[in-house]
C-alpha cells in the first residue's frame, strides 16, 4: 500500500512488567520515514537510561499482480535499566511527521523484586542482548505450532496456534499463513501489543507469547498437513566496539538489527468423513438451534409478509445451506436477504445466519404453516441432529388482487439506509450512584420544610399588612411620607414656575400634613408645643425636633420677607426635605426588620472527571471506538450517568455490537427516559437484532399513563414538584390578599391546579425510583439460548431467544435460573449467566 494512503503513528512498546536492576528495551515506531523532530517522553529517574537512541530503518516492498506495495517504518530504541520497584509511567513521545506533530501511547511498567533474585527463584533471566555478529541458534529463538484436536470430522473446526519463544531480543516478527485449499481458515484478533510471560523448558526461561492463532474448517477427508511457515523476525544485537557515550549523540550506532528466520513446523490433522449424510443435512458441524418469526398472522390476498428464519449456535456456521421451507400450494416465495451476526471464537464461529424470506399467500382461507427443520451434525453426540422451529397459523382474507412485492422491499430497504444514530452527548456530565436521588432526600424535605415556613412567614407578613391596612389611622402615618413627598414636588414646580404664594402655602401643607399624618392629629390641633412633646414620645431626638419646627418657623418667615424670592424658595425647601428625611429616618430605627428568606438549589460540583469525557468523546469522534469505549466504561466506574451511558451505546453501535448497544442505550433511557437521542439511538439498534417481538395490546389509557410518567426522570419530577409548590403558595398568598376579584380567583383555581401537579409528580417521581431501584428488565447476551418450561437442563424447550433481545424476570428465587416474560407475553425460565441486568 502507498505510503500516503497509511495512517501515520507512533507506537511505544516496553514490557509491562521488569524486575529490578533489569535491562530492557523500550523502543518507539513510525510507520514512515519522512519524520524529522523525534522527542521522548520524560523518562522517570527510576529508570536508568543506558543507552539511546538507536535509529533504525525498514522497508519492504511486494509486486502482486503487476501493482508494486511499499511499507516503511523507523524505530527509535532505548536500552535502559529499572533501578527502584514500584509502578511508572512513562509519557507520550513526540513525533513530526510532514508538518504535522504526532504523539505516542504512554507506558505503565511495574517493577518489583530484584534480576538476581528472579533469576535464582523463577530461572526468568529475561532476554539477552548478545554482541553483534553472535549465532542465533534454533535453542535461542523457536516457534511452536499446537492444534487442540488432531482428528476431527470434516468441517469440524479446528483452533491452530503459533507460540513464540526466545532468548533473545526479538523485535519483530512476520510470517502469514498460506492459502490452503483444504481448510477453510480464519485468522483470530489478538491484541497487537504483544504481552510475554516466562516458561521454563529444559531448565532455561524463555519469553513467550501467543503470536497467532488461526480458526480452520476443513473441507477434504484423510490426512491433511499444514505446511510450514517460515517467519521474519528482527533481532537486536549490540556492538560493544562503539563508545557508548558516542552512540548516544549520533543516533545510537552501538545497536544493530538482524533479520532471523525461523521456521514454524508443519502439522498432520486426520480429518474423518461424515456418517452417512441424511437428505436434509444442512453441512453444518457444530451445535446449533433455529427459531422462525412471522411478522403477522393476519393479512390479506396477494399482500407480501415476512418469515425470519435464525440458525444459531457455534460451528461452521458461515458454510451453512439455507434450510428448507415448505409452504401451502399458492404461496409465492422470493430469495431470502441473508444477513450474518457472527464472531470468530476459538472454537469456530459463533453466532446467528438470519434469512428474510418473502412469502405472498395469494388466495383468502386459514393456513398452517410446518415448522422449518434444520438437520446439523453434533460433534459432541457425533450424530446428526434434527432441530425444528415452531408452526404458525395463517388467516388470510379477500385482497385486492395485485401484488406489490417490488414496491415493499425497495421502500423498507430505502427508509434502512436514511437511519443513523445521534451523535453523542459531549460536554461536561453529573456522575452518581444509580441509587441516589434527590426525591427522597434530606435536602429534597429539607427544602418542602422551608417552602412551609416561607409560606407560614409570608401568611403572616401579609396578614400584618391586611390588618395595617384596615386601621385608617396607623395607614395615615406609614403613608405620611408619601403624601409629603408628593406635595414637596408640586412645590418644585411652583418653584420652577417662580410663584412664591403658592409655593410657600405648599411647603406648608406638606410640613404640617406630614407631621399631622405621622402623629395621627388633625392639623387643626397642631401646636408647635404638642408637636415637640408627641415626636419626643416617638423617641424624635429633640435636635432634629428643632430643625423640624425651624423648617416650619423659616417658610411661614421668608412668605412675606423682601429679598430674592428664587433665593429663599430654595433654602425653605432644602429645609423642608431635609427635616422631613431626618424624623423618617429617627422613627424608623426602632422599627422592626423583616428579612427576606430566600431558597438556592445549588448544583452539586461536576465530576472530576471532566477531562477523561472529553478524551473519550475525542477518541469516538476521531473513530478510535475501541478506545472511547475503554474511556466510557472506566468514567461508569465513578458513577451512573445516562450521558456516558449514551455515549457508549453509540461506541459500540459504531463496533457493530448491537447486544451491547441495546443494552447501554436502556440503561441510559432509565436514568432519562424523556430524552429522545436515548429512545431514536435505542429504536434504531432494537432494529438491528433479531428477534422481532410485537407487544401485547393495553388500553389507550394505559399507554398515556406510562408515556406521561417517562417524560422526566426521578430527579426532574422532583424538582418539577418542587417548582410547583413555590407557585402554589404564591397563588395563595394572591387568593387570601389581593382586592380584585378575577386575581383571587386566578389564585384560587391555579393554586388547586398546581398542588394536584405537585401531588402527581411525587407519585411519578416515586414511581420512577421505585423502577431504578429494583430492576427487572435485562437484556439476553448469549447469541441463542433457549427457554424451558422449568428451571433445569432437561425441561421441555418452549421457544429460543436471541441476543439483544430484552425480557422482564418475574422470579429470582432459583439459583442460576430466572423466569421471564417477554412483551409478547410469552413467558419460561432461561439461565441467569446468559443475560444482564439493565
Amino acid at each position: 500500500m502507498p505510503l500516503s494512503l497509511l495512517a501515520q503513528t507512533l507506537t511505544a512498546s516496553a514490557p509491562s512488567h521488569v524486575a529490578v536492576g533489569e535491562q530492557f528495551r523500550l523502543s518507539y515506531t513510525v510507520n514512515t520515514q519522512n519524520v524529522s523532530d523525534f522527542r521522548a517522553g520524560n523518562i522517570p529517574s527510576e529508570f536508568e537510561v543506558l543507552i539511546g537512541p538507536n535509529r533504525s530503518m525498514q522497508s519492504s516492498y511486494q509486486m502482486i499482480n503487476g501493482h508494486t506495495s511499499s511499507t516503511s517504518s523507523i524505530t527509535y530504541t532505548y536500552i535502559v535499566a529499572a533501578t527502584k520497584g514500584g509502578s511508572f509511567t512513562i509519557p507520550a513521545a513526540h513525533v513530526v511527521v510532514d508538518g504535522k506533530k504526532i504523539a505516542s501511547n504512554t507506558l505503565t511498567i511495574k517493577v518489583s523484586g530484584s534480576a538476581g533474585s528472579s533469576r535464582n527463584q523463577n530461572g526468568n533471566a529475561g532476554e539477552e542482548v548478545r554482541d553483534m555478529g553472535s549465532r542465533i541458534s534454533g535453542s535461542d529463538l523457536f516457534i511452536k505450532v499446537s492444534a487442540n484436536k488432531k482428528r476431527v470430522f470434516e468441517q469440524e473446526p479446528i483452533l491452530l496456534t503459533y507460540k513464540v519463544y526466545t532468548l533473545v531480543q526479538l523485535t519483530q516478527l512476520r510470517g502469514d499463513m498460506p492459502d490452503l485449499k483444504s481448510f477453510y481458515t480464519q485468522e483470530v484478533d489478538l491484541p497487537q501489543q504483544k504481552s510475554f510471560s516466562v516458561e521454563t523448558i529444559n531448565g532455561r526461561p524463555y519469553r513467550t507469547c501467543t503470536w497467532s492463532q488461526y480458526v480452520m474448517f476443513p473441507q477434504t477427508t484423510g490426512k491433511l498437513h499444514i505446511p510450514a511457515i517460515t517467519f521474519e523476525g528482527i533481532v537486536v544485537q549490540q556492538n560493544r566496539n562503539v563508545d557508548p557515550f558516542e552512540a548516544f549523540f549520533n543516533g545510537g550506532s552501538g545497536y544493530v538489527e538482524v533479520k532471523k528466520k525461523i521456521e514454524a513446523p508443519g502439522i498432520e490433522i486426520q480429518v474423518d468423513p461424515l456418517p452417512q449424510r441424511p437428505a436434509s443435512f444442512s453441512g453444518g458441524v457444530g451445535k446449533f438451534n433455529i427459531s422462525a418469526q412471522l411478522d403477522k398472522t393476519e393479512t390479506k390476498a396477494n399482500d407480501p409478509i415476512t418469515l425470519r428464519v435464525i440458525v444459531s449456535g457455534t460451528g461452521n456456521l458461515k458454510l451453512i445451506k439455507q434450510p428448507s421451507i415448505t409452504l401451502p400450494k399458492d404461496f409465492d416465495k422470493y430469495e431470502p436477504k441473508v444477513t450474518e451476526q457472527t464472531k470468530l471464537t476459538t472454537a469456530g464461529i459463533e453466532g446467528s445466519k438470519i434469512y428474510d424470506i418473502l412469502i405472498v399467500p395469494r388466495h383468502q382461507g386459514k393456513y398452517d404453516l410446518p415448522p422449518v427443520e434444520f438437520t446439523y451434525f453434533d460433534t459432541t453426540t457425533k450424530r446428526y441432529e434434527t432441530v425444528k422451529s415452531e408452526a404458525f397459523h395463517l388467516d388470510v382474507d379477500k385482497g385486492s388482487g395485485t401484488s406489490s412485492v417490488s414496491d415493499f422491499s425497495g421502500q423498507e430497504d430505502l427508509q434502512e439506509l436514511n437511519k443513523d444514530i445521534r451523535f453523542i452527548k459531549t460536554g461536561d456530565v453529573k456522575q452518581h450512584p444509580v441509587d441516589d436521588f434527590f426525591f427522597g432526600s434530606t435536602a429534597y424535605w429539607v427544602t418542602l420544610v422551608a417552602l412551609v415556613l416561607v409560606f407560614m412567614t409570608l401568611f403572616i407578613i401579609f396578614r400584618q399588612r391586611a390588618i395595617d391596612n384596615a386601621n385608617v389611622t396607623k395607614m395615615r402615618g406609614k403613608k405620611a411620607n408619601k403624601v409629603a413627598t408628593k406635595r414637596l414636588k408640586k412645590a418644585s414646580r411652583l418653584m420652577t414656575d417662580n410663584k412664591p404664594g403658592e409655593f410657600y402655602d405648599e411647603v406648608l401643607r406638606a410640613l404640617w400634613g406630614y407631621v399631622g399624618d405621622k402623629l395621627t392629629i388633625p392639623v387643626a390641633q397642631l401646636s408647635h408645643d404638642n408637636i415637640s412633646q408627641k415626636l419626643a414620645d416617638r423617641g424624635v431626638h429633640q435636635s432634629i425636633i428643632d430643625k423640624f419646627i425651624g423648617a416650619i418657623d423659616e417658610c411661614e418667615f421668608e412668605r412675606y420677607a423682601p429679598g430674592d424670592p428664587k433665593g429663599n424658595m430654595n433654602k425653605v425647601y432644602d429645609k423642608a426635605i431635609l427635616a422631613i428625611e431626618e424624623i423618617e429616618g429617627a422613627m424608623k430605627k426602632g422599627g422592626k426588620k423583616v428579612s427576606t428568606v430566600i431558597l438556592l438549589l445549588l448544583l452539586a460540583p461536576m465530576a472530576a472527571n471532566a477531562a477523561t469525557k472529553a478524551e473519550a468523546d475525542s477518541a469516538y469522534v476521531n473513530g478510535n471506538y475501541q478506545e472511547a469505549i475503554k474511556g466510557y466504561e472506566s468514567l461508569l466506574k465513578n458513577g451512573a450517568s445516562a450521558e456516558i451511558y449514551y455515549n457508549l451505546g453509540n461506541a459500540y453501535y459504531r463496533t457493530e455490537n448491537i447486544t451491547r448497544a441495546v443494552l447501554n442505550y436502556e440503561r441510559a433511557l432509565l436514568l432519562s427516559p424523556g430524552d429522545g437521542d436515548i429512545r431514536f439511538n435505542l429504536q434504531i439498534a432494537r432494529s438491528k437484532t433479531i428477534d422481532k417481538i410485537v407487544p401485547e395490546s393495553e388500553m389507550f389509557f394505559v399507554t398515556w399513563y406510562r408515556s406521561l410518567v417517562n417524560l422526566m426522570s426521578v430527579d426532574g419530577w422532583a424538582r418539577t414538584a418542587l417548582v410547583a409548590l413555590v407557585l402554589v403558595i404564591g397563588l395563595f398568598l394572591v387568593y387570601l390578599f389581593s382586592g380584585r376579584v378575577w386575581m383571587q380567583k386566578v389564585g384560587f383555581f391555579g393554586g388547586f391546579a398546581l398542588l394536584a401537579l405537585f401531588v402527581v409528580s411525587n407519585i411519578f417521581a416515586w414511581q420512577q425510583r421505585q423502577q431504578l431501584l429494583y430492576r427487572q428488565s435485562a437484556i439476553v447476551v448469549a447469541p441463542s439460548v433457549t427457554v424451558k418450561s422449568t428451571p433445569a437442563q432437561n425441561g421441555t424447550d418452549l421457544f429460543i431467544l436471541h441476543e439483544g433481545s430484552k425480557v422482564v424476570i418475574t422470579d429470582s428465587s432459583m439459583k442460576n435460573w430466572r423466569e421471564i416474560r417477554l412483551a409478547d407475553g410469552k413467558k419460561g425460565w432461561l439461565e441467569s449467566k446468559k443475560i444482564e441486568m439493565i
